[in-house]
């Protein structure tokens, strides 16, 4: 049973999702439906989580947005978004980083990891 539940799940997986984790800052371009009109409209932030495993898997995504913090939750595997594009790789050393909402200004700032 088990194996036909993760059949179907890989079935349903993106390929065209590039590697990325909690503290990277990333382009997310979402397909918004108003009407009969569809738009494309790109959310940039830093990823807070990255959440479960598979088909179910979700990221959540953190922006502040005329200084109100906002974010957004989304399934890895939606067709929701058109493509994620990652901006730049931070370098952080939790898993979560609820603590980014607490912080103002420059302290809310992540490194930038540099590739060895």
């Amino acid at each position: 049973m088990t194996n036909a539940i993760t059949e179907l799940g890989n079935a349903h997986k993106r390929d065209d999702v590039p590697a990325f984790r909690a503290g990277d800052t990333v382009k997310v371009h979402v397909k918004v439906v108003e009407g009969s009109r569809s738009r494309v409209q790109v959310f940039q932030g830093v990823v807070i989580r990255v959440h479960g495993s598979g088909v179910g898997r979700t990221f959540t995504v953190r922006k502040v947005s005329f200084g109100v913090g906002v974010e957004r939750t989304f399934p890895l595997n939606s067709p929701i978004f058109e493509s994620i594009e990652v901006v730049t790789r931070g370098d952080v050393r939790r898993a979560k980083l609820y603590y980014l909402r607490n912080l103002r200004g420059k302290a809310a700032k992540i490194k930038e990891r540099r590739e060895a």
